[in-house]
């Protein structure tokens, strides 16, 4: 998959609409149904690495024990037998950040027994340390226990030197669901095995479709108001026609025949409504008018008047609250250091203080930004909320009926001061004087509607009633048909979003399919079985992915024909892509245990895809199985090896078995130590070997130091790879990679003694094949084991 995330969703479909043809009238419905970019969550930078997993009194592991981890890509595999306690510290980094274990999903009770130590009384507790690629600052997520009970944790954020957080601000619900980056052996399982609907939604999430979606459910619930409409008004037409055939009026008659025809013609009745027979007069009309009068729906009223004073209550609350006080701030600091990049000098305009706006106070000064930008989002959205509900109010207070407005009569004056409410914009002001009106004002018409019936129902006692229900019709089918053009449209916009969802769902899910074909073919390079296209089918219940599978070339079922390994292997293909999409903010994968049921081939497959993910993400694999660490040294992939050992009393032990420094120093000291080794093989030997200690023991400064001044992982490795002198490497992890050799050994000089400096020219002489004596041989080694241990620790 590309790196890059994916163009915004509603840009993409306007420029689709845009060229789409169709008529004005349905691409503006469109624009309306489909939602504008959303507020989501304040934005994060850099992927999120874990540096430590740390338990104690948790699952296997007794007295407290650290996992260290790189905080940066790479692969690492934690080894360990059965029962060792390495899938504890699995389990314990997916409690910290998610507050549950997927091993225990959906299981009975005694599943969710043992989670404590029995050899360890103290409260259990499990921590993950996290940093953000490029940031100074790690965070830490621990969650302990001081109750009985699983869910009796208490979750806590700590950052050095800053206030605690929420869990909120580290990982997201959302995000967990959406890019989860932990797979455990039994959810391995679950992928394929777990309900197909599931795994269609899973996918279908991250293709972030969801506001399409929204859209054709909005443009679906709107036409089927539109068709309860149209079937009010054939009910009621069946209704009244039975009613107009118990009558001899004429009108009754000829109302009969209108409505009895496919399509009534509604200008007919409007005309025999019209008609008077002799005796009608003007006041009739009036009361036809007043009988059919409908004042304020007063339970919307009061459902609206509530949220209206809710809002008005939460933007007091925001207003005289810490949300706006950390607006005004955040506008303050934006101006602040607007100011200090369009002057660039450090002074501060204010105090005129020389170089207090320094690159700290700017530094500190965006972090405050971005905390303070989080916190004003309350306050912002509070306003917006009390725009809404004002609006909403308004919307339902209805202007003067038009055959009301020339009268002069209490119920028309209090409408008119009724529909005066619109232009009141004050909450609450707005909200009692529409409560209080409204309540009036329905009371009032619901006396005049039931005067003028009664006074109908005596001047016309026969034709009356059947003209109000005719009235009553008309006014239900001159709503269906002014609906008619608008639902017609509603169609037309349905079925273009649901063409533009199929081709965005197959444009974006065609990269994701591509990614685990190319995994699956790694993973089984020699199975007959191939996979091949991944699709989304069905809808509701019926929803599914459509896996297309062959057996030498012939079509079969998928999961029928797998083995239990291909089956897992399946998964992989699956959970992968989406785990390491490019929008996902987490630069980690915990995997534990995926290379049960596999085969020598497909182990080797596996090692190569997880050195494939290892470029771009840090991998953390957790296996009891030799075979993955055979695979890796045997393909020569770059992996930081651990073994995990447990002792008496559920005493775990972590031990670094590939550590290039550590390897480097016992085999030069090994040299140093052997007295058949003669000295002028140790003078042309040790220097070179001590060298390859020390880079190894630069390696990591440097890649950590151009991360942080913000260059990608390709570029971090090339330069790396371009410093071919220890100086030269030296000078990329601790100093300026311009400077020349004899500037680097007069700064090692500076930070760590003149002897260090001697040291580093005694290793490249010897490197060069210079035989200079290197005098104690074991003193060698010393200083390069101290030196090396000076620069890791920096």
């Amino acid at each position: 998959m590309s790196d890059q995330p994916h163009p915004s969703l509603r840009d993409l479909v306007l420029q689709r609409l845009a060229a789409a043809g169709l008529e004005p009238e349905t691409a503006d419905l469109l624009r309306d149904l489909f939602p504008g970019t959303q507020a989501g969550s304040a934005s994060r930078t850099g992927p999120l690495f874990l540096r430590s997993i740390t338990a104690a009194g948790w699952r296997g592991i007794g007295p407290e024990t650290a996992l260290g981890l790189t905080p940066a890509p790479g692969l690492t595999v934690v080894a360990g037998r059965n029962g060792s306690g390495k899938s504890s510290f699995a389990e314990a980094a997916e409690m910290a950040l998610t507050g549950d274990n997927f091993r225990w999903q959906d299981r009975t009770q005694v599943w969710r027994q043992g989670w404590r130590n029995l050899h360890d009384p103290t409260a259990p507790r499990v921590e993950v340390e996290c940093r953000r690629d490029g940031a100074d600052t790690p965070v830490t997520v621990r969650r302990s226990w001081h109750g009985d009970g699983l869910g009796d944790a208490r979750v806590a954020v700590h950052r050095p030197g800053l206030p605690g957080g929420e869990l909120g601000e580290v990982v997201g619900a959302e995000e967990l669901a959406l890019y989860r980056p932990f797979l455990s052996y039994s959810e391995l399982g679950a992928v394929i095995n777990g309900p197909m609907t599931a795994l269609h939604d899973g996918l279908a999430q991250i293709l972030g479709l969801e506001q399409l979606s929204e859209a054709y459910k909005e443009a679906g619930a709107r036409l089927k108001v539109i068709k309860e409409g149209e079937k009010k008004a054939t009910d009621l037409a069946a209704a009244v026609l039975t009613e107009l055939r118990g009558s001899d009026d004429p009108r009754a008659v000829a109302a009969v025949e209108v409505l009895s025809a496919r399509r009534p013609d509604r200008e007919r009745v409007r005309t025999l409504l019209a008609a008077r027979l002799e005796g009608d007069t003007a006041e009739l009309e009036r009361l036809r008018g007043l009988s059919t009068l409908e004042g304020p729906d007063l339970s919307d009223i009061s459902g609206a008047v509530t949220r209206l004073r809710e809002a008005a209550a939460r933007a007091d609350d925001a207003r005289s609250g810490s949300a706006e006080d950390a607006r005004r701030l955040s506008d303050l600091l934006e101006r602040a250091l607007d100011h200090r990049r369009r002057a660039r000098t450090a002074d501060c305009p204010v105090c005129d203080t020389p170089g207090l706006l320094d690159d700290d106070w700017a530094v500190r000064a965006r972090e405050q930004v971005e905390r303070l930008q989080h916190e004003a989002a309350e306050a912002q959205s509070a306003r917006d909320d009390l725009r809404g509900a004002i609006r909403a109010v308004h919307d339902l207070v209805q202007p003067v009926p038009v055959w009301l407005r020339p009268e002069d009569s209490p119920l028309a004056a209090l409408w008119r001061e009724w529909s005066l409410c619109r232009s009141t914009t004050d909450p609450r002001p707005l909200a009692d004087q529409v409560e209080r009106l409204s309540a009036a004002l329905a009371d009032a018409c619901r006396q005049e509607s039931e005067r003028a019936a009664r006074l109908l129902a005596d001047q016309d006692a026969g034709w009356q009633p059947l003209g109000v229900r005719l009235a009553e019709w008309l006014a239900a089918a001159d709503r269906a048909a002014e609906a008619a053009s608008l639902g017609k449209r509603l169609k037309d916009a349905q079925t273009w979003l649901k063409k533009v969802t199929d081709e965005l769902r197959e444009e974006r899910l065609r990269p994701f399919a591509d990614q685990s074909q190319t995994i699956w073919k790694l993973l089984c390079e020699r199975s007959s079985v191939t996979l091949g296209s991944i699709g989304l089918t069905g809808t509701a219940n019926q929803r599914k992915v459509k896996l297309d599978v062959s057996v030498d070339a012939m079509d079969a079922p998928a999961f029928g024909v797998m083995s239990q390994g291909e089956l897992h292997s399946l998964a992989l293909s699956l959970f992968l892509p989406r785990a390491t999409h490019p929008d996902s903010p987490f630069g980690f994968l915990v995997i534990d245990d995926p290379v049960q049921s596999m085969d020598p081939e497909k182990v080797e497959g596996l090692a190569r895809v997880l050195h494939a993910c290892a470029q771009r993400r840090q991998v953390i694999v957790f296996t009891h199985d030799t075979r993955l660490q055979q695979a890796i040294r045997h393909l020569r992939i770059p992996a930081t090896i651990m073994q995990v050992s447990r002792q008496t009393d559920s005493v775990v032990k972590v031990t670094r078995t590939d550590d290039p420094v550590s390897l480097a120093l016992s085999e030069a000291r090994a040299v140093a130590k052997d007295p058949n080794v003669p000295q002028d093989v140790a003078d042309r030997v040790l220097p070179q070997m001590c060298r390859g200690a020390l880079e190894a023991a630069c390696l990591e400064p440097a890649r950590r130091r151009l991360r942080a001044e913000g260059h990608g992982h390709a570029d971090v490795e090339a330069r790396i790879g371009k410093a071919h002198k220890l100086t030269e490497l030296a000078a990329l992890a601790f100093y300026d990679s311009t400077m020349e050799p004899v500037q680097v050994l007069a700064a090692v000089a500076q930070d760590h003694g003149p002897w260090a400096r001697a040291l580093i020219e005694r290793c490249n002489a010897g490197a060069h094949q210079l035989l200079t004596p290197i005098g104690d041989r074991m003193d060698l080694v010393r200083d390069t084991e101290r030196l090396a241990k000076a620069v890791r620790g920096r």
